[in-house]
């Protein structure tokens, strides 16, 4: 019985030794950072012991969860916009919010397609152009990507003739995703997205003064963060993670030094 009690006793210490050694820390982040976020996270698991769980959606979806109650640590924004709610809904560190990174809107198609390039100002016929496909959006109602597309396709005076002929997506991974399958002939995301994606063309770039700046920002959850949350926090800045984002096609803001382990 004693060398029984003594196992158990044994097997208890193991499993709390291996809780404190890896933390969990829940990062909620923008569906247009997943393969960027993913490497990184990879890369922070292997230094720190850590373990890192990326949530990816809309910002708006996410922005909508912390406000309900949802446990996070981190929050990642495609706009500022979602993370202004998630402020208002004292949900988010406010102090440790930063502008991390910046992106730019493009047009694609896929690879197949004939077309290599879109002019992009009034006189496009995007009707014509889709051929009876559709234009794929994040959906401009509540989806970064497809709000910056509205402010972009206005003021080049294409919005009118483009709005009852969208495909409209919970985000813009999704609208991607129609493009790729082509079931959609056309489609607006951003840089990074067409970067990474399978059988896409980029066609043209919106100006960039055609819409606001597409700006990440990222903030703590919480007031007094666990020292995991914010040794991830921290590393998202530094100069190494700079480096992933960049190849990743995001423009960086000044990164500083390294986190250490």
């Amino acid at each position: 019985m004693k060398k029984l009690w003594f196992g158990l006793f044994a097997l208890c210490l193991l499993n709390m030794s291996q809780a404190v050694a890896q933390e969990k820390v829940l990062v909620f982040a923008a569906s247009s950072l997943t393969n960027a976020l993913s490497e990184l996270a990879e890369s922070y698991e292997d230094a720190s012991g850590d373990d890192i769980v990326l949530s990816f959606a809309s910002s708006s979806t996410l922005a909508r969860q912390l406000a309900q109650g949802a446990p996070a640590d981190l929050y990642l924004s495609a706009n500022t916009k979602w993370m202004d709610y998630a402020a208002e809904q004292q949900v988010i560190n406010s102090e440790s919010r930063k502008d991390l990174l910046h992106n730019r809107l493009v047009l694609v198609t896929h690879q197949s397609e004939s077309v290599d390039s879109v002019a992009l100002d009034s006189s496009w016929n995007i009707s014509k152009a889709l051929m009876g496909s559709r234009l794929a959006v994040g959906d401009p109602n509540h989806v970064p990507a497809g709000i910056y597309a509205q402010e972009a396709l206005t003021s080049l005076g294409l919005w009118q003739q483009a709005e009852p002929l969208l495909a409209r997506a919970n985000n813009v991974r999704a609208a991607l995703l129609l493009v790729e399958r082509q079931e959609a002939k056309f489609g607006i995301v951003y840089q990074t997205d067409a970067q990474v994606a399978k059988n896409v063309k980029v066609v043209a770039h919106f100006p960039e003064q055609s819409h606001q700046p597409i700006t990440y920002p990222v903030a703590l959850t919480q007031q007094t963060p666990s020292k995991s949350a914010q040794g991830f926090y921290d590393y998202l800045q530094t100069s190494d993670a700079a480096e992933v984002f960049q190849r990743y096609g995001f423009s960086v803001n000044e990164p500083r030094g390294s986190v250490s382990f």
